[in-house]
């Protein structure tokens, strides 16, 4: 799983018939310290998520397993907002 934050949203007009209806965001991943680094992912939300969110991202075959999800060509898909993030020192 990845730590990210939701910095923007992806439209699509064109897609995969599995991915009709599904919500494309823009998410930063975060490092071990919980600061955004330079890379994104363009991930499929499952929860409600939206633009400012931390959120939990699970990547490849996992990708696939969430609800909402299954079966769809994505390799990336937020399942949970995180509450709270706590950075030992």
């Amino acid at each position: 799983m990845l730590l990210a934050r939701v910095t923007g949203t992806v439209t699509a007009t064109a897609k995969d018939a599995q991915m009709v209806g599904s919500t494309l965001l823009v998410c930063d991943i975060a490092n071990g310290a919980g600061k955004s680094t330079t890379a994104s992912v363009v991930a499929v939300d499952t929860v409600g998520a939206g633009v400012g969110d931390d959120v939990l991202i699970t990547t490849g075959s996992a990708a696939r397993m969430a609800a909402g999800s299954a079966g769809s060509p994505v390799d990336a898909t937020i399942i949970a907002v995180v509450d709270t993030v706590t950075v030992a020192k």
